[in-house]
């Protein structure tokens, strides 16, 4: 009987898996041929999306990681699908952050901007997000879902070729140029990531995930492979001295669009890097490796600072912080692969978590200070707290988890990093994370300052802008600040079907 329910577990949880993919695709549809119902179709697919990753997360505490076989074909040759901790994680923190980006854009493109001309602009703009932003968010359920690396490969493409059109849609020169250098190294990348699934193809003979890193042995064709596959990552995720596509694309774009970009599509490829070199292939690289891929992490956080110090716009600063963000990330994958248990793992996917949640407040706030004052210099700033009180408290809460102050989600992924980092010796790494706090933390200061700064009255109006601008930045900040307060729920969660290929035995 046991067995029995959870046979129908697994089923109801494939069920809505494959929900995540069919419904926003079919809305994206829906949003082309009837521009006028992008916003109600939008929310609704939002909410939609959120109740069937509540369904996965309840099929996974109920009976574990689930696997599922397109069209009924079996491993290793069909398509799967696997709902484990990691990738039901990753699908929750997407419904949450894309919920409140698209709540967002419903205020967003609600306003009239400017001059006629301009607010004709204004509703291509609404005509072509809607639909880009659905096949985007349905192309990252994929991927967090897929246990295939041709399926992988494919939703990786959605991703990236949504996300540069989405980058162009401001209209501006600079977001078009930006859209087409990300264009450009996004393909480059793809091209690298495709060779190394052919390479691996070749060695094993079969695509699947799991049975993969089951049957990998150490070879020259292995490394070549590994080495394409990570060097497509890392350009897809913008990891130093990659990332220089990534700060004017974030900062040119539109306000959701800059959300989206480093809340959610950057997790995409760390994702996949977690996977690669946190569980499928951890039993075999060496530790060297490791220490080449955190060293490049810890040159992230610092030339990323660095740089964010020296910005006068403030999402340009934003932009730069998240290519020091994520070296804060990366310097992890060492760590992962000293620590015996999965506590390093926890403390990546968990930093990953709170870089969505802040990062996204942050730009979502910034750009409804944007619209509000016409302009985003940060020296010209100080009052805005007097006439948008909600996003300036969202961009400095988003702020102070960024830099990992407690009780905020970030301190509980740093503070688990340092521990595992003095625990197994390997202080430096330690050292390293620290630093890029007290850097953060300059940053960060020089956005409080003004931001908090009493000055009355503001000298700037542009426009009025939506309550439900400011209030979505605010949901996203408070949720990376009260994180850290809850954190054994995500972190429990996590530890379902971990590592990647456990269990895979059953599941044949």
């Amino acid at each position: 009987m046991k067995r029995r329910g959870e046979e129908k577990a697994v089923a109801d949880s494939s069920f809505w898996a494959v929900c995540l993919v069919v419904v926003p695709l079919s809305a994206a549809i829906a949003c082309f041929l009837r521009p006028s119902l992008g916003t109600p179709v939008g929310l609704v697919v939002s909410g939609l999306n959120g109740g069937a990753v509540f369904f996965l997360i309840r099929g996974l505490l109920s009976s574990g990681p689930g696997w599922y076989q397109l069209g009924g074909w079996q491993l290793p040759v069909g398509i799967s699908l696997r709902m484990d901790g990691l990738s039901v994680l990753m699908t929750a923190m997407t419904a949450v952050t894309g919920g409140a980006v698209s709540l967002y854009a419903g205020g967003y493109f609600s306003l009239r901007i400017g001059i006629a001309r301009n607010s004709r602009r204004h509703e291509q703009r609404k005509r072509f997000f809607w639909p880009l932003w659905l096949i985007l968010w349905a192309g990252l359920n994929g991927l967090f879902l897929s246990a295939d690396f041709f399926n992988i490969y494919v939703t990786l493409e959605i991703v990236g070729l949504c996300a540069a059109i989405l980058t162009a849609l401001s209209g501006k020169s600079a977001s078009r140029i930006a859209a087409m250098r990300y264009l450009l190294v996004g393909l480059l990348g793809s091209c690298s990531f495709l060779l190394g699934v052919a390479l691996l193809y070749r060695s094993h003979g079969v695509l699947d995930m799991a049975t993969v890193g089951r049957l990998a042995t150490p070879s020259p064709l292995l490394w070549a492979a590994l080495a394409l596959l990570t060097a497509g990552l890392m350009m897809k995720s913008a990891l130093f001295p990659l990332h220089f596509w990534l700060p004017s694309a974030h900062a040119n774009a539109l306000a959701p669009v800059s959300a989206i970009l480093s809340g959610l599509v950057i997790k995409a490829s760390l994702y996949l890097l977690l996977r690669l070199w946190g569980d499928i292939f951890a039993h075999l690289l060496p530790f060297s490796a490791y220490v080449i891929l955190g060293s490049l992490g810890g040159a992230a956080m610092i030339w990323g600072a660095a740089q964010a110090l020296l910005q006068q716009r403030l999402k340009m600063l934003i932009a730069y912080s998240t290519v020091a963000q994520i070296g804060s990330i990366l310097i992890a994958l060492p760590l992962i692969h000293l620590d015996g248990d999965i506590s390093a793992r926890q403390a990546a996917v968990f930093l990953v978590l709170s870089h969505a949640f802040a990062k996204s407040a942050m730009f979502l706030a910034a750009g409804a200070i944007f619209l509000h004052a016409g302009h985003d210099r940060i020296e010209d700033l100080s009052g805005i707290k007097e006439q948008l009180p909600t996003a300036a408290f969202a961009c400095v809460v988003a702020g102070v988890s960024l830099i990992g102050l407690p009780p905020s989600a970030g301190f509980i992924g740093k503070w688990l990093l340092l521990a595992v980092a003095f625990r197994s010796g390997h202080w430096w790494w330690g050292i390293m994370l620290v630093t890029g706090s007290l850097l953060s933390g300059a940053y960060i200061y020089r956005v409080v300052c003004p931001l908090l700064t009493f000055k009355s009255p503001f000298p700037y109006k542009n426009q009025d802008v939506p309550w439900i601008m400011e209030w979505s930045a605010l949901f996203l900040a408070v949720l990376a600040m009260v994180m850290g307060l809850f954190a054994a729920y995500p972190l429990g969660l996590l530890e379902g079907g971990t590592p990647f290929f456990a269990g895979l035995g059953a599941a044949l």
